[in-house]
């Protein structure tokens, strides 16, 4: 079958975006086709056009006997920008305030369009970090690791607060929580993550910062390489004893006041890494 230069374009497309971060040789499309080299290779500068156009990413071509073609999801600063403000808007409705300054945010990480734009945001940033896994911690941050790690095309290690059978052998820690000063603990299973391993945390709330330092302190016992923290939600009003410094936020919230349940929204400092590159 005789495939046209449109048809060839769909199905290329539709292929690399599937399979972000991955280099898939050229012979792939050259049999599937049966078309020469340089045919495929226009076909891949007509969409690289209209990826960097439309702010969807960068694609990548190298040569030679490992040559191959690779997407890497990428927005624009505009782009980003619309993301930040649709997230404030969704985080201002009223009645979001929970016992003890906490914001109700289940329905935002059940957004599966949110989320997915969440995944392109963040790893924008942190795509030139070579992350090797998502880290994060159970629950809330699952659907926003997944939604990165999908776009990173990486696995996804989830920490939790009890220990499994399920789950084999597992390494934990115990941390000070930043909001209670209680004693709690964290546990990796050792299958999840490889020791050695470039990692990304990703969670949905900062406050005081006591479970992310609880995090990197079992990423030590994994050997591992925190390349970055970043949250959906930062709070300003209990910035507490952060042991890591060099987060991106999504939005910040400040002055909660539980009685009359307002807050203030704003964007976070994530935009900065946008407007600098």
């Amino acid at each position: 079958m005789k495939f046209k230069r449109s048809e060839r374009i769909v199905f290329i497309t539709e292929y690399l975006s599937r399979r972000p971060n991955e280099r898939i040789p050229l012979s792939v499309f050259v049999n599937k086709f049966s078309q020469a080299k340089s045919s495929i290779s226009e076909d891949l500068r007509i969409i690289k056009a209209v990826f960097e156009e439309e702010s969807i990413g960068r694609i990548e071509t190298t040569h030679g006997a490992q040559g191959g073609v690779t997407f890497i999801p990428h927005i624009s600063y505009e782009k980003a920008t619309k993301i930040v403000n649709q997230f404030k808007q969704e985080i201002s409705e009223t009645k979001r305030i929970l016992p003890g300054g906490y914001l109700y945010l289940s329905d935002i990480v059940g957004n599966s369009s949110l989320m997915a734009k969440f995944g392109d945001l963040i790893a924008t940033m942190y795509d030139d970090k070579k992350i090797d896994a998502i880290v994060t911690i159970a629950t809330k941050g699952i659907p926003m690791a997944h939604a990165v790690a999908s776009k990173l095309n990486v696995p996804v290690a989830v920490i939790r607060k009890d220990n499994k059978i399920t789950e084999g052998s597992t390494v934990s820690v115990n941390y000070v929580s930043g909001s209670t000063r209680k004693i709690e603990t964290m546990i990796l299973a050792k299958r999840t993550l490889e020791e050695g391993s470039r990692v990304l945390v990703i969670d949905d709330f900062l406050r005081a910062g006591g479970s992310i330092n609880g995090v990197i302190t079992l990423m030590e016992e994994f050997k591992a390489t925190v390349v970055g923290v970043s949250v959906l939600v930062e709070s300003k009003d209990t910035p507490g004893n952060r042991r890591y410094k060099d987060y991106t936020s999504i939005v910040k919230v400040s002055k909660i006041d539980e009685y009359n349940e307002t807050f203030v929204v704003e964007e976070g400092n994530c935009l900065e890494y946008f407007r600098k590159g």
